[in-house]
């Protein structure tokens, strides 16, 4: 399978493009005509320099407006074909992109457009090159690539075929299904891009909202299963306008999109099966059955006190490590590792961070089979020395520095809880279960890659984005989660600073966990028991409560334990929900505590700005200095 994307797809000058798609793995590129304007040397020195990084020219475009003209339009049409037929050269490719006019001079019919490609096929014949028309979905004459086949088939000329573009076909909702009768032979190239469904201007909504597959809601699979059914074996492209990735770091997104593209394309394969995709066996999506344990790391007086608060939640410590400063704090089925070593990674997160999370151990169904699934997508293991007795658990690097570690019960690794920190049982603790969920917090710009991250990885599904409302601004959040529900993870987009969230990523120089939510099946015994620990939860106002006996049919005794305990309240058709926090530690990390009817699939999204709004008055005042 040959990858490519395209160079508009990416932020920074023409260099950058190179060098972070060539450190992705991409085999090519398609070159956009302004990027190679803007660039300060000759097409040949471009063709170089795209070769020098192992790369190919796949495609040049775009040529607009050329079909359907009445004269002198058509000449001046035909004229600038063999320009850009001379700077093809130049540059060392021979596929140049043509889409659908949107000249008011256009006429109409097929059969005068099959005639225009059909000259314009033996010029480009003359020259060793070939052309590929592309449908937009806002074309004037022709806005569906049915049409446009039908004219590529009318023109017969081998050097005329046609390109296909996921967003034109599916932003228009025209069954892809349409493309298993084009012979495949006559695809000479497939663009590859997702969206979010909006109901907006298709113009619009292709050139502002375009994002890698995966990331949207087109059923981007479906049309590269029909593609793949049609007999075409020519490369795969991503063609992505987004405003966020215009300003978004050159290699995550050129990352991304290359994970993207591999993911896609193992599901289409694993979909139908018969369909020939050249591409490597990689081991499927693994499911995840929970989290296995947090590491936070820390040291020094703040160690002390998140020693402290672990105790007030019901936590003990359960084990020491043999070799390294690393202690075991346990609860019914949760397992918090505090690591205050001064070398390796977790030194290096607290250096950076102070106390911040920096390894996550998931519980899977085969450990190796997550790293090597993640290596196929581009996604760099994690490893540092151990030391005499040690285990060696597969890792990956995650994003913003973050750590995954894989725990399975098949190869032994569910015993290194024994082995490094000789732990023989669990405290039984305040009632804590298990954790609940795990919220992760990043610039709004980083959604879509943590959320491709998690999705082409693991077998895990994504919720519909809600906004949260700070009084500052506006935090967007998503869930992921395994169809079980045994792993769930909030990720939450901040784009201010102001926000709450941002604030956390400002303070915190990028620390990904905000907070982790501790699941209880019933919470006011576990608040009691926390409180006489010594608990202090996050206090909720008197407002909030009224507002509740307002909205809800609580009765007044329940509405009593919830405010002296400040828990906050939610249910649906399916159940209810019982929420409490911590106040906030360490630069804004938390804890919450939590119980769900088993029908409750929801997070407590109502009562995030009042719980934003109690955490902002426990915090020092805008302008006041953190020493």
């Amino acid at each position: 399978m040959k990858t490519s994307i395209a160079t508009v797809s990416i932020s920074g000058s023409l260099t950058d493009k190179l060098e972070a798609i060539a450190a992705a793995g991409y085999d090519g590129i398609e070159i956009f005509e302004q990027d190679f304007i803007a660039f300060d040397g000759s097409p040949r020195d471009v063709g170089r320099m795209v070769r020098d990084h192992g790369l190919e020219i796949t495609l040049f475009q775009p040529f607009r407006d050329f079909e359907g003209l009445p004269e002198p339009y058509r000449s001046k049409a035909f004229d600038r074909a063999e320009r850009k037929f001379d700077l093809m050269g130049e540059l060392g490719t021979d596929l140049v992109l043509y889409c659908s006019s949107c000249h008011p001079k256009a006429l109409g019919g097929i059969d005068r457009a099959a005639d225009d490609f059909a000259e314009l096929g033996e010029r480009a014949a003359k020259r060793g090159m070939r052309v590929g028309y592309e449908a937009l979905a806002w074309g004037k004459h022709v806005s569906d690539h049915r049409d446009a086949w039908e004219i590529v088939r009318r023109a017969d000329h081998p050097n005329i075929g046609l390109i296909l573009d996921s967003f034109h076909t599916l932003g228009r909702g025209i069954d892809p299904e349409t493309i298993r009768r084009i012979p495949g032979d006559k695809i000479f190239f497939i663009q590859l891009a997702d969206a979010p469904k909006i109901d907006m201007d298709l113009l619009y909504w292709s050139r502002h909202f375009r994002n890698m597959p995966g990331e949207g809601d087109l059923p981007v699979k479906a049309f590269m299963q029909a593609v793949m059914a049609a007999g075409y074996d020519g490369p795969i492209s991503l063609e992505i306008f987004n405003d966020q990735f215009r300003g978004s770091s050159t290699r995550q997104v050129a990352q991304d999109g290359y994970r993207s593209l591999v993911a896609l394309m193992d599901d289409v394969r694993r979909a139908e099966p018969s369909l020939d995709v050249d591409l490597p066996r990689i081991p499927a999506r693994v499911p995840s059955h929970g989290v296995s344990f947090i590491e936070f790391a820390t040291r020094g007086d703040e160690a002390d006190k998140l020693e402290a608060l672990l105790a007030t939640l019901g936590f003990a410590p359960s084990g020491t490590h043999r070799n390294k400063a690393v202690s075991l704090w346990s609860q019914g089925g949760v397992r918090i590792v505090l690591n205050k070593e001064t070398e390796g990674h977790a030194a290096t997160a607290f250096n950076a961070r102070g106390t911040t999370v920096c390894d996550i151990g998931l519980r899977v169904a085969d450990a190796q089979a997550v790293v090597d699934r993640a290596g196929a997508l581009g996604i760099a293991p994690f490893s540092q020395p151990i030391g005499p007795g040690e285990m060696d658990i597969p890792a990956i690097r995650g994003l913003s520095g973050s750590v995954l570690h894989f725990i399975d019960e098949g190869t032994g690794l569910e015993h290194v809880w024994q082995v490094e920190f000789g732990q023989s049982e669990t405290p039984a603790g305040a009632g804590i279960t298990g954790i609940d969920h795990i919220a992760q917090t990043m610039s709004y710009e980083d959604m879509l890659s943590w959320t491709l991250f998690y999705t082409s990885v693991f077998d895990m599904r994504k919720s519909a984005m809600v906004d949260v409302f700070d009084p500052d601004g506006l935090v967007r959040s998503q869930v992921v989660e395994s169809p079980d529900g045994a792993l769930k993870i909030t990720l939450n987009g901040a784009d201010s600073h102001r926000t709450l969230a941002g604030r956390f990523l400002s303070e915190t120089f990028g620390a990904s966990v905000q907070h982790v939510a501790l699941a209880t099946d019933d919470i006011f015994s576990t608040l009691t028991d926390m409180t006489a620990r010594g608990f202090e939860p996050l206090p909720m106002p008197q407002n909030y409560y009224d507002d509740l006996a307002a909205r809800f049919d609580i009765a007044p005794d329940l509405l009593a334990r919830m405010q002296a305990l400040n828990v906050l309240y939610d249910h649906d058709e399916k159940g209810a929900f019982f929420q409490c926090y911590s106040k906030a530690f360490a630069g804004g990390l938390f804890f919450e505590i939590l119980q769900r009817d088993p029908g409750y699939t929801g997070f407590g999204a109502p009562n995030a700005p009042f719980r934003i709004a109690a955490q902002k008055r426990q915090v020092r005042g805008r302008g006041m200095p953190a020493r």
